[in-house]
């Protein structure tokens, strides 16, 4: 089956993922007003280290006006007040843009906040509102029997009564969804991060990117979809990408059980999504316990790192993930507190962690200079339950283009070597 089609400078895009509410120290709940408050400028300051990283874009968490977490939008046309206003937003892009970092927006498009005004007028006026068709809507009797005061059932997203769903078959929401998108990839955003894109009918899709491609032909489009037939969606759904969770969840798990054997079937399942589509990999995002806390060991961190960038896909780290940072996603209504947490004012005050950070950018050093390792296809050479070593060579081109890694938890080790031998990195706790 032939690799489906991308933007060429995705293949050598590596995220620094934030979540711009928390990195900020936005309020997320009891929010005490709703005036601009210009945090947003806090992130643009942090841009030059994003570069130092090694990173070429950002994949930013919400940052339109919600309710509380970001997922709850209210208006996707205007930025979260507790974020910015449109001149933090055109300074930012700039800054990023003169920096060399590209911008992707995360898109909440299947569901938006009961707040949201459209939900509000089909509360206040029933069936006859001119938004009732971008719900999916019950009333109690039929429209026909609708009366002032009358609340009408509608779908959530999974159970959650203040994420109302919306209606994928209507044409209005077709429409509001291509012109939110291309609105901001005017204003010169280089993608979208499409939350929840796993609830969404593919056809959606299908029928929304054409149309935005039409005048933005470079831009990216990553769903996420956190199980499921990955290739079948992708082509359905022609998005460019989708979330790898599985390999997120071979790797941690494997380094925790000591079971390599689980990380080897994942890497088959990988090489068999990388030959039709290229997956977005991580070790760590806004929804997941940190990858140091998950695996019990920051030096397991390392070789979590280390698979990252040696097997197929497009990367990204998870703010604080590059120095070690801990937190436990638990359930609740504070459960994600611990894991979107605010970012110092300088980086002077990053705690521990530096030895993280180093290791991170001599990585992403080893993965900038094989660019072929976006697609690459990855072999087993050698796996027990707490050693494997395998290779990734250029799934075209030259066989010269080749790394051979080694990884071992006990000592925790990881070795990445060229074709010669000659070790590129190495890690030996």
């Amino acid at each position: 089956m032939e690799q489906a089609q991308r933007p060429g400078w995705t293949d050598h895009a590596i995220f620094w993922h934030v979540y711009p509410l928390g990195f900020t120290g936005a309020p997320i709940r009891d929010v005490p007003s709703r005036e601009v408050t210009h945090r947003l400028p806090h992130l643009t300051s942090w841009l030059s280290y994003a570069v130092e990283l090694g990173c070429s874009g950002l994949l930013l968490g919400p940052i339109f006006d919600a309710s509380t977490h970001g997922y709850d939008t209210l208006d996707h046309f205007r930025l979260d007040p507790r974020l910015a206003d449109d001149a933090d937003l055109d300074a930012f892009l700039t800054a990023a843009q003169d920096a060399g970092l590209r911008v992707v927006l995360d898109g909440v498009f299947n569901h938006v906040g009961r707040e949201h005004p459209a939900f509000r007028r089909v509360l206040e006026q029933g069936p006859s509102a001119p938004e009732a068709d971008w719900f999916r809507l019950r009333w109690p009797g039929g429209p026909e029997a609708w009366t002032p005061g009358v609340e009408p059932e509608y779908d959530t997203f999974e159970g959650h009564g203040g994420l109302v769903a919306l209606d994928h078959s209507s044409p209005a929401v077709e429409q509001l969804v291509v012109d939110v998108m291309l609105h901001w990839l005017r204003r010169g955003v280089a993608g979208w991060r499409l939350d929840a894109a796993y609830a969404v009918p593919p056809e959606f899709w299908a029928r929304v990117l054409p149309r935005v491609r039409a005048e933005f032909g470079d831009a990216w489009f990553l769903g996420e979809v956190i199980h499921g037939d990955y290739a079948d969606i992708v082509q359905r759904s022609t998005l460019d990408s989708l979330t790898q969770y599985e390999l997120w969840k071979a790797i941690w798990s494997s380094l925790l059980d000591v079971n390599f054997h689980e990380l080897a079937w994942s890497l088959t399942r990988h090489e068999e999504f990388t030959a039709v589509f290229v997956p977005q990999t991580f070790v760590g995002n806004h929804d997941t316990t940190r990858i140091a806390t998950k695996v019990g060991d920051e030096r397991l961190a390392v070789l979590a790192a280390t698979i990252l960038f040696t097997v197929a896909g497009v990367p990204s780290v998870y703010y604080g993930d590059e120095y070690a940072f801990a937190g436990e996603k638990t359930e609740g209504w504070s459960g994600d507190d611990q894991v979107r947490p605010v970012f110092p004012d300088t980086r002077d005050e990053l705690e521990l962690g530096g030895w993280m950070f180093a290791l991170h950018q001599h990585l992403i050093g080893v993965r900038r200079r094989h660019p072929w390792l976006v697609d690459a296809v990855t072999e087993t050479r050698e796996v027990s339950n707490d050693r494997f070593v395998y290779a990734s060579r250029a799934r075209h081109g030259s066989p010269e283009d080749e790394i051979v890694v080694e990884l071992g938890i006990e000592p925790p080790t990881a070795i990445v070597r060229g074709r010669d031998g000659e070790e590129l990195f190495a890690y030996r706790g």
